[in-house]
């Protein structure tokens, strides 16, 4: 039997390469931090950045400009024993490209970001009887200032960095999951929507912990990827590989009548 969108779904997104384009500033900002730590010798193009991120645990973006440096280092004939990086000098340095070198405002690439949904978007959500909150590995401040400052929203429903381990660990979705059950009915039915990987891998380990409900993985395209159809059919592909139930274009093509489908897939 087909269960209604007023069974009241729960949609939790992912916020990097979902609710915001970070092709100009995370991104770019990982690039620097590579290059910069190379001694300008290594400049990681976008694609061998998804390479990494591809490997499903990378999503945290200091570590991943670490790795990368690690893995260039190598290419070069050193160990990383030899090499003895400073993660913290290379958090610090990522923060002055991606936030700014202000320490009360954000002054950094973060301040360009285009926005891939509306306010309206949600709304249409609410109205379907759908619970929505946000769960991502970006900073608490990073993450609110889209939220809050960019797109309006009161007081969302939010797990950011500093509140539980990285992706793929599911703590994170259970612990959105759970404040958005505080004010909705419950449910069985999740969504987790998100453009890595590592997103995928989260719902395919919540699933496991957790198997009394329904966990469905919804994978979204990042813009950069989609200059090329190679490129958008090679990154879409790799998301499905991964678990992904469908993977969109874009982040406001998952609305109510695409969820209840989903759901119905499922039942």
């Amino acid at each position: 039997m087909t269960q209604p969108t007023s069974a009241k779904a729960i949609v939790v997104f992912d916020i990097d390469g979902v609710v915001r384009d970070v092709s100009g500033s995370y991104r770019r900002a990982i690039a620097d931090t590579v290059e910069y730590f190379t001694t300008q010798a290594y400049r990681p193009t976008p694609l061998d950045i998804d390479e990494l991120k591809s490997e499903g645990v990378w999503n945290n973006d200091w570590e991943a400009s670490q790795e990368l440096i690690y893995r260039y280092i190598e290419t070069q004939g050193q160990s990383r024993e030899q090499l003895q990086l400073d993660y913290d000098a290379i958090v610090a340095f990522f923060q002055s490209r991606y936030r700014g070198s202000d320490p009360n405002n954000f002054t950094g690439y973060i301040c360009d970001e285009p926005l891939l949904l509306q306010p309206s978007y949600l709304e249409q959500l609410t109205q379907a009887g759908i619970a929505w909150g946000f769960f991502s590995g970006a900073t608490r401040a990073s993450a609110n200032y889209v939220l809050e400052k960019r797109l309006g929203l009161e007081s969302p429903v939010l797990i950011a960095m500093e509140d539980a381990p990285g992706k793929p660990d599911p703590t994170g979705l259970f612990a959105t999951v759970r404040l958005l059950e505080n004010s909705f009915d419950k449910t069985s039915i999740i969504v987790y929507m998100g453009d890595t990987v590592a997103d995928m891998y989260t719902v395919e380990k919540a699933r496991d912990l957790n198997p009394d409900r329904t966990w469905i993985g919804v994978g979204v395209l990042p813009p950069h990827v989609q200059e090329t159809a190679a490129r958008r059919d090679a990154y879409s592909e790799t998301l499905q590989k991964a678990g992904a139930a469908v993977v969109l274009n874009n982040v406001q093509e998952l609305t109510p009548r695409q969820i209840q489908k989903l759901v119905s897939l499922s039942a």
